[in-house]
């Protein structure tokens, strides 16, 4: 596991890289913790490498601060946990949007960053994966960020949360068919999957996901998508 601190007044970031590494001795895991005293200065080696698994950053930074961060990241990582640590709370509402798992509030202690880190834990202890093939490489998705599948020439096009862009890879919409969980996905067209959790909205014509994001629904399988979408939000 490796873990990032964002954050610009030094006693800050040594307090929590310190409480870090005593959580970590205690773990039967490898983990790293790197320190940053910028926004800039990370942003600048994760555009990058892209490889933590938890970041803790700092919201009141000069410069770059932490909300603007944490927007960056997120655009190109649905992955990874993002945890604010503050001496106020006047940002929970913006927190929702970059997915915070976390808020700790100023003084820090050893027992609110073990806390953090089971949390932090059990979330990826939770999140499940696929590997796909995007040219030349193979790519970890998480499949909870998983918005549709396009087929597109002999391979798909995979729609994930909040990006933009939508990913190429060489599997094959039968392919992935096989590899989804079809308890969370569902052909909404013959060319498309859905992610039944990620609708927000779904007419006779399209399926809307919960970041804006809108692909088309054929006719012949409205109805079933529908009756789907409304038993999953009806579950106990």
């Amino acid at each position: 596991m490796k873990i990032a601190v964002i954050e610009d007044e030094k006693p800050h970031r040594d307090l929590l890289v310190h409480y870090l590494n005593q959580w970590s001795r205690g773990q039967e895991r490898s983990v790293t913790v790197e320190a940053f005293e910028s926004g800039e200065g990370f942003w600048f080696w994760y555009e990058a490498e892209r490889d933590f698994d938890v970041i803790f950053v700092d919201i009141q930074m000069s410069g770059m601060n932490g909300m603007e961060l944490a927007r960056k990241v997120r655009k190109l990582d649905q992955n990874v946990v993002i945890v604010f640590a503050t001496g106020v709370s006047d940002y929970l509402e913006e927190g929702y949007e970059v997915e915070a798992l976390h808020y700790l509030i100023k003084p820090l202690s050893k027992e609110k960053i073990e806390r953090c880190m089971e949390k932090a834990l059990e979330r990826r202890r939770q999140e499940r994966f696929v590997t796909l093939h995007t040219g030349d490489e193979i790519v970890k998705v998480s499949v909870e960020c998983i918005n549709y599948v396009e087929a597109r020439g002999r391979g798909c096009v995979v729609g994930r949360m909040r990006v933009q862009e939508g990913m190429e890879v060489r599997e094959s919409l039968s392919e992935l068919e096989g590899l989804l969980d079809p308890e969370q996905f569902m052909r909404c067209h013959r060319s498309y999957l859905c992610r039944i959790a990620n609708i927000r909205r779904i007419s006779r014509e399209d399926v809307e996901f919960d970041d804006g994001s809108i692909i088309p629904v054929s006719r012949r399988l409205y109805s079933q998508v529908n009756q789907r979408f409304i038993a999953y939000f009806r579950r106990d």
